[in-house]
């Protein structure tokens, strides 16, 4: 600690230089997020990517390279998480909390302005109106200092300061001015601790994700023994290891047992995931909303609590002239203009700005002298030439107690914000500090009410999520009667507010008051973090918006955070979904769009899943049997493409209404599972075929890739419904195009086949139409055991623990339990 102080000319540069080097500085750390090695290695360096990777490798060194296309869905799935996570570690890399990107200090006497970071510990800031406070301070001279601290409080007025006084970084300057000495730089101040918090890296709580990653490491696990196995049945089928090897057919026998391995593992399932995801991120981004990652499309689809704050989301935050209230029989004469004359004033506070459509200044005199508002007195006050003075302000500061402080309180009640105007024959005080009275002897004229103008489409917006079994909460800073008023004028059936003062300290009483409230008032930004985790222990999945620093934390514990495009660059950092045009009302439509893209990935789950189960048990049963495998990589990297890959990319752009269900991998096992078991049947009868000699070898693999393609198509057909014309489409042109494999002689011979002569035909058809018929069985016996256990249960509000809850693990990632 540098042993000089300033001076009342500020720092030297000398002492600049030494604070320098000890290293007291404003700068804020510059990396907090992982590193990109630490990205690349956690998508590039698993053991699924190795097999997949020695694979391609092996084919490519054999000369295989037609049956190594699978290496491209690999390299897509790589760069498309790589690319994702190196995006969302620019964006926190860039957060910077202040919003002030310079601040103006006082060196060798002279103001200059410098970057924040380089303010040091003792400088003198020279802070105005409009100013952003970069460090935490000390003000040391002060001229009607006022300090907007609302982002990091969540208090809407102004907070008089004076000498002795803090001014916390993040906070902003509204009215005068001041001198203010650093005592405190970035990373000991509030706002650089909620930095250093909202960089930490954490993925967004993805049931998909977290789905589909348990299914490949349990495939990635199984690859190498099931390849083990596979790789000794075909080297039999060969004539055994020996004869293999010395005949050169290993090198068939190890294209076909690669092909079998890749097959196994649902490739392009995780990139048209991502693709589906994306799509909807992009379609939400043409309304307006932006998304910092594209797992969050899928958690707007499992959102069952809304938390959200009264002001800026039920209310667009302007308030309104209500009426007028005589207190003591008729007002007295001149009233109206001196509340036109309140209103007029260029230092009004909001309050008194809403007075200027009810009361307009006349053409009388100017007034002679007046007391501009104060956020500690809480009154103002105007002097009229042969009017007297007039105070304008709280009940409570201008006449407490009485028969005007009950009247007030029981108009409060009714969520109304109340003014008192009085008069006196007494001069303006000449004491303007924060603890000046005002005059004696004043009189109630009129009591004002004012309301907060509640947005239009918070109305309809709480219907349609009340509608959908989303419990809303409204957690707000204010009087908790006034919160529930205006909760009920937006059409919330609030019932009792409660005071978030007096929460319980036990986390399970805490969640007992949760379930039967719909409003708390007066809650604190640690009240809103504890809150979000006691609804996420209970199973819920919790969306929250937030608009200034204070929510920060709280924003970042939600599985969903909502920010206004007007908020701090580290609300928005930390909030999974930005409103670039601050409507509430898009949330209907983003709840639309999440449920539209994690139907439609149930669909790409079911069809992939189904390949897939297939996929390991048939080479098992060929490898048991020592039969040569009738598929090659490239014929499956076709048949993936035609009967997977390109329809189903076009079925997750279709709309999907469908209320989203948690358990959409266990729904998608049910189904895929049984349909696998069908595949291996039908290829197995036509091996069965080929010993009794009733199809011959050459036709065994064409045979096989038209079974698989015609059950593949009406596969998708399944999972497709229900059926309308776009989708009636994509099936047809699929069952259109798999006869023309072994018809279009180029893509006949890439593939390996035998021209579809009848006798072949005579065999492909009732084996593909049994095949057709066990899954559509098998459809019915899947849907109907998933609406037993869905349907099982009270339908409208989740039932608490209906939905499984996601555990933290490690660095703050989160993984389904």
């Amino acid at each position: 600690m540098p042993a000089s102080a300033p001076g009342a000319d500020g720092l030297t540069a000398a002492e600049v230089r030494d604070r320098v080097a000890a290293g007291l500085t404003n700068a804020a750390p510059r990396r907090a997020s992982r590193t990109v090695v630490a990205i690349l290695r956690t998508n590039l360096l698993t053991l699924f990517n190795a097999v997949v990777a020695a694979g391609f490798v092996l084919l490519l060194a054999i000369g295989a390279w037609r049956d190594a296309l699978f290496g491209l869905s690999a390299v897509a799935n790589a760069a498309i998480g790589i690319v994702q996570e190196v995006r969302a570690k620019r964006l926190l890399d860039r957060l910077a909390v202040v919003a002030a990107p310079r601040a103006r200090v006082l060196r060798d006497g002279r103001a200059v302005d410098v970057e924040a970071d380089d303010v040091v510990l003792d400088d003198l800031l020279v802070l105005r109106a409009g100013d952003g406070v970069v460090a935490d301070a000390v003000v040391v001279t002060a001229e009607g200092l006022e300090v907007d601290e609302s982002l990091l409080t969540g208090e809407a007025e102004p907070v008089e300061k004076a000498p002795g006084d803090r001014v916390p970084a993040g906070s902003s300057v509204t009215g005068g001015g001041a001198l203010a000495r650093v005592d405190r730089t970035f990373g000991a101040t509030f706002a650089g601790g909620l930095t250093a918090a909202a960089r930490r890296w954490r993925t967004t709580p993805s049931e998909v994700r977290t789905a589909l990653g348990r299914v490949l490491r349990v495939l990635s696990f199984a690859l190498l023994p099931l390849l083990v196995v596979v790789v000794d049945g075909q080297m039999r089928a060969h004539g055994g290891w020996a004869a293999a090897i010395s005949s050169g057919a290993w090198r068939d026998a190890a294209v076909v047992a690669v092909g079998a391995g890749i097959a196994m593992v649902p490739l392009g399932l995780v990139l048209l995931a991502n693709l589906a995801l994306a799509a909807g991120a992009v379609r939400l981004a043409g309304r307006r909303v932006l998304l910092r990652d594209l797992a969050c499309v899928e958690v707007l689809a499992r959102v069952d609590v809304l938390c959200i704050d009264k002001t800026g989301t039920l209310t667009d935050g302007s308030i309104a002239f209500d009426a007028a209230h005589p207190v003591e029989g008729e007002p007295p004469p001149g009233w109206r203009a001196a509340l036109g004359w309140f209103g007029a004033d260029e230092a009004a506070n909001r309050t008194a700005r809403a007075l200027r459509p009810a009361f307009p200044v006349g053409s009388g005199p100017a007034p002679t002298g007046s007391v501009p508002f104060s956020s500690q007195r809480r009154w103002s006050a105007v002097r009229l030439p042969g009017g007297g003075t007039w105070v304008l302000g709280a009940p409570s500061a201008v006449l407490p107690g009485g028969a005007v402080a009950r009247r007030a309180a029981a108009l409060a009640r009714d969520g109304l914000r109340t003014v008192l105007l009085a008069t006196t024959d007494a001069p303006l005080p000449s004491e303007r500090g924060a603890a000046a009275s005002p005059p004696p002897g004043l009189r109630p004229a009129v009591l004002l009410t004012f309301r907060e103008t509640v947005r239009p489409e918070a109305a309809p917006m709480l219907a349609f999520f009340r509608r959908q079994g989303v419990r809303v909460l409204v957690l707000s800073g204010d009087d908790p009667g006034t919160a529930a008023a205006v909760a009920g004028r937006a059409g919330l059936e609030a019932g009792a507010p409660v005071d978030a003062g007096g929460l319980p300290e036990d986390d399970a009483a805490l969640a007992a008051l949760l379930d039967g409230h719909r409003v708390l008032g007066r809650v604190a930004p640690e009240d809103k973090r504890r809150i979000v985790r006691v609804l996420q222990a209970e199973g819920h999945v919790v969306a929250m918006t937030g608009d200034g620093l204070n929510d920060v934390l709280a924003l970042k514990e939600a599985d969903l955070g909502i920010a206004m495009s007007a908020a701090p660059p580290a609300t928005k950092a930390v909030a999974g979904l930005v409103l670039l045009d601050d409507r509430f009302d898009r949330l209907p439509e983003v709840v639309g769009e999440g449920r539209r893209v994690l139907g439609n990935i149930e669909r790409l789950t079911m069809l992939a899943l189904a390949k897939t189960s297939w996929a390991v048990v048939l080479p098992l049963v060929f490898a048991v049997a020592a039969w040569p495998l009738p598929i090659l990589p490239r014929q499956l990297s076709v048949l993936d493409g035609l009967t997977i890959g390109i329809p189903a990319f076009l079925l997750a752009l279709r709309p999907n209404e469908r209320r989203y269900r948690p358990g959409f991998l266990r729904r998608a096992l049910r189904f895929a599972v049984p349909a696998g078991l069908v595949v291996v049947l039908a290829l197995v009868s036509l091996q069965v075929l080929r010993v009794v000699d009733l199809l011959a070898a050459p036709d065994v693999s064409t045979a096989s890739v038209l079974v698989l393609g015609l059950i593949g198509a009406w596969t998708l057909a399944v999972c497709s419904r229900p059926i309308d014309v776009p989708r009636a489409l994509v099936v047809a042109a699929v069952l259109g195009l798999v006869p023309l494999l072994v018809v279009v002689e180029p893509v006949r011979a890439f593939l390996a086949l035998e021209p579809g002569t009848p006798a072949l035909l005579a065999v492909v058809l009732p084996v593909a139409g049994s095949g057709a018929v066990a899954i559509e069985l098998v459809a019915r016996w899947s849907c109907a055991s998933a609406h037993e256990v869905v349907d099982a249960g009270v339908p409208g509000l989740p039932r608490r623990g209906r939905v499984r809850p996601l555990r933290r693990v490690g660095d703050g990632r989160r993984e389904g339990r």
